[in-house]
């Protein structure tokens, strides 16, 4: 599940790469390239949404295969885009399956592993996203390097995405739905099965035999959530983080290769390679987050990594301001540990809070977050960047790391092992199926 992170990573930021390609072939406007770029986050809006409600009626696995099977037809048109708008239409398409497939994974992820570690695993998808971006550099500047013409560079570029999605696809197809997934809708045997493979454990309170279980309703989502204080503080510092760490990198870490052509910090081949050593560094934030959440939890992660965000954008734009070009890789490599950090949470404190019987529609509910923030700022940001100049628009970026700052300080409770309100109405479920 959580390898999905490394092959959304590839087609999500390495079109931030191949923009400068892109520009020269279309000759797009500012808001058009924007676009092109936000597209893939619209979609995955709507694909949080609807695969997530989609899981909790039809099964994990059934979206499992659907997204990447899309993914992998979607990938490869992107590479056959003859315009703008094509390119921008068949993005906006493919961020379905991606959005999908991640508040599914989600789900996954916190049925199938106990207490701790499941937070643990949930927290890597920023590690996962770091491999992908690293990998996406490497070849790019590989073929870069290579003399492979401008034009067919952008359009490999984006279509390699589709054969790690192939690959998971191929693995994925023994993939069963998880137990939990499963005694929601009544399918009792398959769930006794399901437990018995995975977990060695034959569920013996359960009835043999399926039954029909009438679904909760999806409007009654948020009334579950409202109803206790701690779902509801965790479950609104979530939505605030998720959107604070989603417009965050989206406007000037997404843009970064562009920032250090156009400021003049360095040209195209050097560039990639200062964006790979600043990726490595942010990869590194994503390995040992998730290492030292059990040590000072979810609020200890999140302040640490709002904070360091908070002041690495502030020197980013006084030194682009001052002119000290040969400090603002150093700043940039400071916010994405931060960024790291801060962004590693936000998901599975949502999908971890929520009632079990609403968790996919919860991992989708607050990926719209993610996704909204991020297609807002990479559409804007260039435009922003044209009216107001690097150096203020990337202290206009600084306040929303401020503002995880304050939501992480303020809002959220300490959730790092939640587990006793979840289990009590598993056991009311199983109780009233028998």
């Amino acid at each position: 599940m959580i390898s999905t992170i490394l092959i959304e990573a590839w087609d999500l930021y390495a079109i931030s790469f191949l923009l400068l390609f892109i520009k020269s072939e279309l000759h797009p406007s500012s808001a058009m390239l924007g676009l092109a770029s936000g597209a893939v986050q619209a979609g995955a809006l709507l694909g949080a949404v609807c695969g997530g409600w989609i899981a909790d009626r039809l099964g994990r696995r059934r979206v499992f295969i659907t997204t990447m099977v899309l993914f992998v037809v979607l990938a490869v048109a992107q590479g056959f885009a003859a315009n703008m708008w094509e390119l921008v239409i068949i993005r906006f398409l493919l961020g379905f399956p991606l959005g999908s497939d991640i508040s599914t994974g989600y789900a996954y992820i916190m049925e199938s592993m106990p207490k701790g570690k499941r937070e643990v695993m949930g927290n890597r998808w920023q590690f996962m996203f770091g491999l992908g971006e690293i990998i996406a550099i490497i070849v790019i500047t590989i073929m870069y390097l290579s003399g492979v013409d401008h034009d067919l560079l952008w359009r490999i570029g984006l279509a390699l995405g589709a054969l790690p999605a192939l690959a998971l696809l191929i693995f994925r197809l023994d993939v069963p739905d998880t137990a939990l997934a499963l005694i929601q809708r009544g399918r009792f045997a398959q769930a006794k099965k399901v437990a018995r493979d995975m977990f060695d454990d034959d569920l013996e309170m359960l009835p043999d035999q399926d039954f029909r279980i009438e679904r909760p309703r999806t409007r009654d989502f948020l009334r579950h959530i409202w109803a206790d204080r701690t779902r509801r503080r965790a479950s609104i510092f979530g939505w605030i983080s998720n959107a604070m760490q989603g417009a965050e990198f989206s406007a000037f870490a997404f843009y970064l290769p562009t920032i250090l052509v156009l400021t003049g910090v360095s040209g195209i081949a050097a560039t990639n390679f200062l964006t790979a050593g600043i990726y490595i560094i942010a990869t590194i934030g994503g390995f040992t987050a998730p290492l030292v959440t059990p040590k000072i939890g979810h609020r200890g992660i999140a302040r640490v990594g709002y904070g360091m965000a908070f002041v690495s954008l502030l020197l980013a734009a006084l030194f682009l301001q001052v002119d000290w070009k040969p400090l603002v890789p150093l700043a940039a490599a400071g916010l994405m540990f931060g960024h790291y950090w801060d962004a590693s949470n936000g998901m599975t404190i949502t999908s971890m809070v929520a009632p079990s019987r609403y968790r996919a529609t919860a991992s989708g509910f607050g990926y719209i977050f993610v996704k909204g923030a991020s297609f807002v700022t990479i559409f804007f940001f260039p435009i922003m960047f044209d009216a107001l100049g690097v150096p203020l628009a990337t202290v206009l970026v600084s306040l929303l790391s401020l503002t995880g700052f304050l939501a992480a300080q303020y809002i959220l409770p300490e959730v790092y092992g939640y587990v006793e309100q979840e289990e009590a109405e598993q056991e009311n479920a199983v109780r009233d199926a028998s």
